[in-house]
């Protein structure tokens, strides 16, 4: 089921409509002021958590919203999802609640972790399928199979009742700071299919105009961007599943619309999969927060917002749905992005004491062997390794390319995001 051709606006009222259909079943999400973020960047900063959701994502709000409109025969029919994991947590919450039955799409990359708890929240009420590579693959069986069943597709981001309902974080957002006396100056949001961005962008737009909206997308699918500088919505070729709450081939249609009609108040930037991991590590360490890749995006971005001094900023915290599995490769991002890893490729010559050479002459006094891996044994004259190297500081890296240059023993660094790396190191 895809939206209808014509778009019906989406406005405060109708946000404020949703609020009363799910305060039932959802308590608002604390704002967490965050003093280390406030300090740093010289304003007031507020983390909106939405991880602290039964689901632990906002992502409840525009499922339980959409299917508590289902009339009697639809939800007599039963409902379908896709999704990379938090909106299927919604829709099985929703589901289970409401008595209805639901099939639910998930990719394969979805964390473990996040299947698990689409089951655990939606029991005898729900039905798990694990298909495709992507997100956009596992929607395109949703749909085959609810066409075929007569079922309603509960859209993650594509419908106006979604937009609708992920709107109801703006509006409190907007309350929490007025009970506070504070207006919202400017407010990061992290973007996948763009749901939750035109629901905040629709309640400012009412509620808040002065208020700026900054959207937050992934490097390796930047979905909104590619449908700004194109015009309109645009399909990748190919994504990285990483950030796998936004990680989106297409920005949704009925998002579009909504984003081109408040554009003059929005801003969309990028942000690189290692600093999102580096933020991931910061709330952890520093707050306590326990955030999904998709979750840190918006503080990620405070870096390349222009922010007032003393202004009042609020990043929402999306989503807590990480398996713990994946911290070691949230660590290595992170380090790669803060530029304290590297790799090398390392022509050992064939001589007695050429690793004790290579420790001796070209390793400094803090740098650290991380990853040592022989690649060719069967060559008499050399041997080559690839060889991972921790440093203390970023600006350490000149001096240790100045000593490989300056030695005998040949190495080749190996640069991330080329075929090479990825292949090598990433593969």
């Amino acid at each position: 089921m895809r939206p209808s051709d014509t778009f019906q606006e989406v406005h405060a009222a109708d946000i404020q409509f949703a609020q009363g259909r799910i305060s039932s079943v959802i308590t608002p999400s604390p704002l967490q002021y965050c003093p280390r973020l406030s300090q740093q960047y010289g304003a007031e900063i507020y983390l909106k958590r939405e991880d602290l959701q039964d689901v632990r994502s906002y992502k409840i709000r525009g499922a339980y919203f959409g299917i508590s409109q289902l009339t009697p025969e639809e939800r007599e029919a039963g409902v379908v999802a896709a999704s990379a994991g938090n909106h299927a947590q919604g829709v099985a919450y929703a589901c289970r609640a409401l008595g209805i039955q639901g099939k639910i799409f998930v990719p394969k990359p979805t964390p473990k972790q996040k299947r698990d708890r689409i089951l655990v929240h939606g029991g005898d009420a729900i039905e798990l399928v694990v298909t495709g590579n992507t997100f956009d693959e596992a929607a395109q069986a949703a749909r085959e199979d609810a066409a075929a069943r007569g079922a309603t597709v509960i859209e993650p981001f594509d419908s106006r009742n979604t937009v609708v309902g992920q709107g109801t974080v703006a509006a409190e957002i907007v309350a929490q700071l007025s009970s506070m006396g504070k207006q919202l100056d400017t407010v990061l949001v992290p973007v996948g299919g763009g749901g939750l961005m035109s629901g905040v962008m629709s309640y400012v737009a009412d509620m808040s105009p002065s208020t700026r909206v900054v959207g937050v997308e992934p490097v390796g699918a930047s979905s909104l961007r590619a449908a700004i500088e194109a015009g309109e919505p645009v399909t990748l070729e190919s994504i990285d599943p990483f950030v796998d709450g936004a990680a989106v081939k297409r920005i949704g249609d009925t998002p579009w619309q909504v984003f081109q009609a408040h554009k003059d108040r929005a801003e969309v930037f990028s942000c690189d999969e290692g600093a999102v991991c580096t933020e991931m590590l910061s709330l952890y360490q520093n707050e306590g927060i326990i955030a999904e890749p998709a979750g840190a995006l918006s503080v990620a971005g405070l870096a390349q917002t222009t922010i007032k001094p003393g202004s009042t900023v609020v990043c929402i915290i999306s989503g807590g749905n990480n398996d713990v599995l994946r911290y070691a490769e949230v660590m290595e991002r992170s380090l790669v992005h803060r530029g304290l890893r590297h790799y090398f490729l390392v022509n050992f010559p064939q001589e007695p004491g050429q690793l004790r050479m290579f420790l001796r002459e070209i390793l400094g006094e803090e740098d650290d062997i991380v990853l040592f891996e022989y690649l060719k044994k069967n060559n008499r004259e050399t041997g080559a390794a690839l060889v991972g190297i921790e440093l203390a500081h970023a600006d350490d890296l000149a001096p240790l390319l100045e000593r490989m240059d300056g030695s005998p023993i040949g190495c080749r660094r190996l640069e991330p995001g080329t075929p090479e790396y990825d292949f090598i190191v990433a593969g």
